[in-house]
């Protein structure tokens, strides 16, 4: 590349910081994802965006059939909540005090980690229509304000030292 081609050193930062600054918000709406996910285990059970036209009972009728299915289920969903946050604030934290300094290894671990768990989690929605906007809906915009936040500060990482040419 010729080198009146390469981006100055400011637009660059200025790309960084930005996409950096993206990925660490939606780090923190993964964080603020799994703390709703938490709190619909107390007051709806079902997950968020999941209704009767997915699922025909709730918890008092898990209840009824079965007490020990309730924890069980309870249980899983406590503990999916904590994944999302945790994942949630690896992302902001990686974000933040790596890619933000233009380190390619944080960049490359904040997005292989949401990349690996929704690639995990989101198949199993679709067989079973639990595929809703008001389940996937936020995880949706959230993945694309983070995309958005990783291009942009992958962009403003070419041509610095020690990252990409």
């Amino acid at each position: 590349m010729a080198p009146e081609a390469l981006p100055s050193p400011a637009a660059g930062a200025a790309k960084l910081t930005r996409g950096a600054a993206l990925m660490a918000i939606a780090g923190i709406g993964f964080v603020a994802y799994g703390l709703l996910f938490f709190v619909q285990n107390f007051t709806g059970f079902l997950e968020l965006g999941i209704s009767d036209a997915e699922v025909d009972v709730g918890r008092t009728e898990i209840q009824a059939f079965s007490p020990s299915l309730t924890h069980y289920i309870s249980h899983l969903h406590i503990a999916l909540a904590g994944m999302i946050a945790a994942v949630g604030i690896a992302v902001a934290a990686l974000a933040w005090f790596g890619v933000r300094r233009g380190q390619l290894w944080a960049w490359v671990t904040a997005v292989v980690v949401p990349v690996f768990a929704l690639a995990v989690a989101l198949p199993a929605h679709y067989p079973y229509n639990f595929d809703t906007a008001g389940h996937l809906g936020l995880i949706y915009a959230d993945v694309a304000l983070f995309t958005v936040g990783a291009v942009l500060a992958l962009a403003g990482m070419r041509g610095r030292p020690g990252t990409l040419s």
